[in-house]
């Protein structure tokens, strides 16, 4: 073999269990109690080693921004301003150095594949993708990344961005996506995306219903849509926070809607939290959609980062362990079996979520591999485990060393 792992606590889809994990070739070829330590070994001390992360919801091309920026009011109709008014002067070499920034934060923390939502307009044109789809194959030796198309301001409204759209899908976006809540006709902009997912034979992934106002929402429309185009699995939809807001009667009933029709839902906790009731002075509702509950009710969901240093998301450090924790604040889960499914919304769901079949620690799977500082699900999530050691189809791409006390001569533990 050409590495061992050894002495691995295995984050599963079901359980955690204590094995050396073998990688040759690249992949993953044993998962025993006891391997031989031909080749390189690496002890990593019964700590966590989880399947990478996976970041289905991030936007790279307005990432790290905050400087040509105000983010004064906090609210999502200031940051969609900014951001238009910064986008002005957008280069592709100033889009590739800030993605290329955040991507390495995002290897640094243990993601090992990603989908990346760009942007199209006449104002921005072809930039975003210019710069974001060389990237691709520049950083396949660390991360997975596929590239989500979408318009921000608009599309039925905003003419010329139709063909920007197409133009992305025909050099190398793999996912169309929405924003159906900018657009003169949220219905319309749904079928027109819709009708470019069949012809080109993508996924598709919305920004959905995003504010606290329970009324006008428009799952019900994409959940109609999936089901006549028989797009079931190939669909999710981002942020929903009206979610947040319906009763509980009508919430079950938009869930078993959800997941009769094959819809997935990517909550961003950090993003949702930061720009949701930033209009009220006192009861401030967090605007956060319940994904443990969807999750209950039969949907598929993730966490997910969405943005950093943005008028969207003013911080951020690219850590899906932190995003779990967050989420798990907001949602005020403390049980184990919670935590843990913190944990299973920044890996095997997202995974789901993207379709990977070729996910999880398990033989004759890519050894996408990550092992964090803690020795289980649960305390990672408690903790904000840090991640030591991360690979790539079996190449180390990062390294860190755990921390460590530095005693004065004479008070070592005795």
């Amino acid at each position: 073999m050409d590495l061992t792992l050894k002495n691995a606590t295995l984050f599963g889809e079901c359980d955690e269990r204590h094995a050396d994990i073998g990688i040759s070739g690249g992949k993953i070829v044993a998962i025993e109690s006891s391997l031989s330590d031909d080749g390189e070994t690496i002890d990593v001390g019964g700590r966590l080693a989880v399947p990478g992360f996976v970041e289905s919801h991030i936007h790279l091309d307005k990432t790290c921004i905050l400087d040509r920026c105000s983010s004064d009011e906090g609210t999502l109709d200031e940051a969609i301003r900014e951001v238009s008014a910064a986008k002005k002067a957008f280069t592709v070499e100033d889009i590739r150095e800030r993605a290329v920034r955040t991507l390495e934060k995002s290897v640094l923390q243990g993601t090992t594949r990603m989908r990346a939502h760009l942007e199209v307009d006449p104002v921005i044109g072809m930039k975003g993708i210019e710069a974001v789809l060389p990237l691709i194959d520049e950083y396949s030796w660390a991360i997975d990344l596929e590239i989500c198309v979408f318009p921000q301001e608009g599309l039925l409204n905003n003419p010329g961005t139709d063909e920007l759209m197409i133009e992305a899908l025909r050099r190398g976006a793999r996912v169309v996506g929405g924003c159906p809540y900018t657009d003169t006709d949220p219905r319309g902009q749904i079928e027109r995306v819709f009708e470019m997912a069949r012809e080109f034979d993508v996924d598709i992934d919305f920004h959905l219903d995003f504010d606290t106002n329970p009324e006008g929402m428009t799952v019900g429309d994409v959940c109609d849509l999936t089901e006549k185009c028989a797009y079931g699995g190939r669909v999710a939809i981002g942020h929903v926070s009206k979610l947040s807001a319906l009763p509980k009667e009508k919430f079950a009933e938009t869930s078993t809607r959800l997941a009769n029709a094959g819809v997935a839902v990517t909550v961003l906790p950090s993003t949702d939290l930061y720009l949701m009731g930033a209009d009220r002075d006192h009861d401030i509702v967090r605007g956060v959609a319940p994904a443990h509950r969807l999750v209950e009710g039969g949907v598929n969901c993730a966490l997910s980062t969405n943005n950093v240093l943005n008028p969207f998301t003013p911080f951020g450090d690219c850590s899906m362990v932190r995003m779990a924790n967050l989420y798990a604040n907001i949602a005020q889960i403390g049980t184990e079996t919670g935590l843990r499914q913190c944990l299973d919304l920044v890996t095997h769901r997202p995974a789901r979520l993207m379709r990977m079949a070729d996910y999880g620690i398990r033989v004759g799977n890519p050894a996408d591999i990550v092992v964090l500082e803690c020795q289980s699900g649960v305390s990672a999530v408690q903790e904000l485990a840090v991640p030591l050691y991360g690979f790539k189809r079996g190449r180390r791409t990062f390294s860190r060393e755990a921390g460590r006390l530095h005693r004065p001569q004479g008070k070592e533990n005795k």
